[in-house]
């Protein structure tokens, strides 16, 4: 069984769930990105459910597409996109890797 993947944003500077992000999911390899999915996040800042499932082990990437959320909220940003890479190794798991976003920085983690 292979692994799902989920995630979703939250802008603590607003204390809110981040919508409107656009979400990339990039597997890497060989010095190779190829699209595996991509979502926009909804009201709840969710992107998906799940974002991808079906996942082979191995490193992946999720970008996160944030310039254009800061823009439409008159917001100045030091961020255009960020990248998080990981890897997936347990076969049949549940990742979920949200988003904690301000306009001056972010943290991420492996949640549940």
């Amino acid at each position: 069984m292979a692994a799902t993947l989920s995630t979703h944003v939250l802008d603590t500077a607003r204390g809110k769930p981040a919508e409107g992000i656009r979400v990339g999911l990039f597997a890497l390899g060989e010095g190779r990105r190829t699209h595996v999915a991509s979502a926009t996040t909804d009201a709840d800042g969710r992107a998906g459910a799940p974002l991808a499932s079906g996942l082979a082990p191995g490193p992946y990437e999720l970008l996160f597409a944030v310039a254009d959320y800061f823009a439409r909220g008159g917001v100045a940003s030091f961020f255009d996109a960020i990248p998080v890479r990981f890897h997936v190794t347990e076969d049949g798991a549940n990742y979920h890797v949200p988003l904690l976003l301000s306009p001056w920085g972010y943290s991420t983690y492996r949640g549940s």
